[in-house]
């Protein structure tokens, strides 16, 4: 599926998109989403200066919602989904990782895309309060520095198991730089809270967050900038970059996804927000 110029600075080129050996699912003058596993990719992408990352920005599987090996075998939906209940969203795999794997595996992914960011790039991935120290430790493990955690607040609305409980309403965005922190005139400060709650018609994924907050973190990227995010799931970090006039390379494992993922797209390019059909 291909699409026409958008409004960028300048009309990009081919030297200015990383080498993958794949054709696109969906292609745009600012936007590839590849139908792919992501260390597939990462293991023969090809990028020369003008191809690399501004950022990574993610939202991999948390390998989080349960105790037990049974319940980390678990389906997503019966971890992340009240009762179970997708609301008619697709499930989706890669989410059956102990700690120990789970840290190793991640390390390995971001690894390999450090090598195709540019010096001071970003990097900004979501975890939950159980992995937050691991991925902490993956991000500089994977040669990044680390250099704080953004805190999305989802509102009152989080559910909790019981009244017991203080609510669970917080995601968490560790964050780094391939680097030095860059000194912008551009852009920034970024904040280091972000309050927006979620809107089910605006959630095309069971774990998907708002395209608002998605929004306010592809800004780290420069305008024209080229944003990285092997985990693309329903396509929210696209249509964020789409919006924002950024750019970037979308990868995600699930043709259903992919499908969903496309149709935000094309939504997003047009300036348009597609709203699920609840």
């Amino acid at each position: 599926m291909s699409h026409g110029c958008e409004n960028l600075n300048r009309q990009n080129t081919e030297s200015d998109w990383p080498v993958i050996d794949k054709k696109p699912y969906f292609e745009s003058d600012s936007i590839r989403l590849y139908f792919a596993e992501s260390m597939e990719v990462l293991g023969s992408m090809q990028t020369v200066e003008s191809s690399k990352f501004d950022a990574i920005i993610t939202d991999p599987p948390y390998c989080s919602g349960a105790d037990t090996k049974s319940g980390r075998d678990a389906d997503p939906a019966s971890k992340y989904c009240h009762g179970g209940n997708t609301c008619g969203r697709p499930s989706f795999a890669g989410d059956h990782r102990d700690s120990r794997s789970f840290e190793f595996w991640a390390t390995m992914w971001l690894a390999l895309a450090r090598r195709h960011c540019k010096r001071s790039s970003y990097c900004l991935t979501f975890i939950d309060w159980r992995n937050l120290p691991l991925m902490v430790n993956i991000i500089q493990a994977a040669g990044f520095v680390h250099k704080g955690v953004c805190v999305w607040d989802k509102g009152r609305a989080a559910r909790a198991p019981h009244k017991g409980y203080f609510r669970h309403q917080a995601e968490y965005i560790p964050w780094g730089t391939n680097g030095p922190v860059p000194k912008l005139s551009d852009r920034g400060p970024f904040d280091g809270v972000y309050q927006h709650p979620i809107r089910q018609a605006d959630k095309h994924h069971i774990t998907g967050k708002p395209t608002p907050l998605m929004r306010d973190l592809v800004k780290a990227a420069p305008i024209g900038g080229l944003i990285f995010d092997p985990f693309a799931g329903s396509g929210s970090t696209g249509v964020a970059a789409a919006i924002e006039r950024r750019r970037a390379v979308l990868i995600e494992q699930s043709e259903e996804y992919c499908e969903i993922a496309a149709k935000r797209l094309d939504a997003a390019i047009r300036g348009e927000i597609m709203d699920r059909k609840t």
